[in-house]
């Protein structure tokens, strides 16, 4: 006898939608496609999941909560903000671009509402107010998923050029500040001038500092610094 097709429920429908993510990122993923992946018709789906738009929130909030925030630490609530930061950034970029479905979405599954209850406790243990505190896991969510989904972008143009990504990057920037180089001084003085300055460092750099940038500029909010 045929083996038994898997009892169908939200969460395989969710996982399977994750390795065709993983696999072909979100283009992939499609109803159908899920459906044909666990051998059944997607009128099926319909029963555990509402729409598209469901599980790619669904798939999000899967996504999410593979980041581990940690309790509050007064004392280091800077350094906790940004390895959770890089956390997040981590988790998108291994999961191609599901970034995409972060931005202009506000993620409330319960993975994303721990993350989000996690991070605000740690900024207010810190002595940040809790309205800025709120507003600042807009900012900061939106910042390392634009960053996440851009690199996505280039991923995608990388692997469609057939080169390796050191390959791809090096062509690419080398272009860039060949025509940086190549402006006029007399128009674009400071450009023309500041070229590695602009060019220079990786994904990884810029990305660092956008995160210190952000953390360190949010301390100049404590008013009730924490003891010790």
């Amino acid at each position: 006898m045929p083996n038994a097709r898997p009892q169908l429920t939200r969460d395989l429908i969710v996982e399977t939608a994750l390795k065709l993510l993983d696999a072909d990122g979100l283009d992939g993923v499609s109803m159908r496609r899920v459906a044909d992946e666990l051998g059944t018709g997607p009128a099926s789906l319909y029963a555990h999941v509402a729409n598209k738009e469901e599980l790619l929130d669904l798939l999000l909030d899967r996504v999410i909560a593979e980041i581990d925030v940690p309790e509050p630490d007064p004392a280091n609530w800077q350094d906790q903000l940004r390895q959770v930061g890089r956390d997040m950034h981590a988790v998108f970029t291994r999961h191609r671009d599901i970034a995409a479905v972060s931005l202009a979405n506000i993620p409330t599954g319960a993975g994303a509402l721990r993350i989000a209850d996690r991070m605000m406790a740690i900024m207010i243990a810190g002595g940040v107010p809790p309205k800025v505190a709120g507003w600042t896991l807009d900012r900061l969510a939106l910042y390392v998923g634009a960053d996440a989904y851009e690199e996505s972008l280039y991923t995608n143009r990388q692997l469609a050029s057939g080169l390796s990504m050191e390959k791809f990057i090096e062509q690419y920037i080398g272009g860039i500040r060949e025509f940086y180089e190549h402006l006029p001084r007399d128009q674009f003085p400071t450009l023309s001038t500041h070229v590695e300055d602009l060019v220079g460092g990786d994904g990884d750099a810029r990305f660092e500092f956008g995160l210190d940038m952000i953390v360190r500029s949010l301390a100049t909010y404590v008013t009730d610094p924490p003891a010790g």
